[in-house]
């Protein structure tokens, strides 16, 4: 279960939004206080909506030995929500609208402050269905308290990965790491529909073959 959980909350925290919010905050003003809050938000989101998540998943008994199918059922659904939901990215084209007015997000973040961070840490992090896979895995594993609390915790740190490295760059050599993620930015900006493309098949393939492999043995 744990392996299963971590190799996908790696997955779910391949997003690159959070990484590009980090490198503008970083570059920001005042760089720790912002970065700082935008970590506090989406750690909070993640942690409460993995909490949410587990009680639901857990309230339905698929961690039972009798519910097998059902089980390995909704993995194999998830999967292949995922490989859709994968295909839909790759496939959408970006429409045509110079004058478009930027989002709520787009405007916070183009206007730092700890709270406006705060706020975008919370809405960057809303559960996506790769998070949602992986904490499945962890709500209907037959796993005791103790161990269910730690992949949780493991889940919530890896998740939210892209702010907490950056950040711990940053305080080690500032200037390297604003120049690394300034040159890094437009590839992401660029390839960000193909690498968000290929992290939802990458985990919907893997959530069919395992929801596969369980239905059949």
């Amino acid at each position: 279960m744990l392996i299963q959980a971590t190799g996908l909350a790696f997955l779910a925290a391949l997003s690159p939004t959070a990484l590009l919010v980090t490198a503008v905050y970083l570059g920001s003003s005042r760089p720790k206080a912002v970065a700082t809050f935008y970590l506090i938000g989406a750690s909070a989101m993640s942690l409460v909506m993995g909490v949410v998540l587990l009680f639901v998943l857990r309230g339905l008994d698929l961690d039972r030995a009798d519910h097998r199918v059902p089980r390995y059922g909704m993995r194999l659904g998830l999967g292949i929500l995922l490989v859709i939901v994968a295909i839909v990215v790759a496939r959408r084209r970006p429409k045509p609208t110079p004058k478009e007015r930027p989002g709520i997000v787009d405007r916070m973040v183009a206007d730092p402050s700890p709270m406006s961070a705060l706020l975008v840490g919370l809405l960057v992090f809303a559960p996506g269905a790769t998070f949602l896979a992986t904490i499945q895995v962890i709500a209907t594993a037959r796993a005791g308290f103790e161990l269910t609390v730690a992949a949780l915790v493991l889940v919530v740190v890896i998740n939210v990965a892209l702010i907490w490295l950056p950040i711990c760059m940053y305080l080690v050599s500032p200037e390297r790491t604003t120049g690394y993620l300034s040159r890094f930015n437009g590839w992401l900006r660029t390839n960000s529909k193909r690498i968000l493309a290929w992290v939802l098949s990458i985990a919907g393939v893997l959530m069919i073959v395992n929801g596969i492999y369980g239905l059949a043995r």
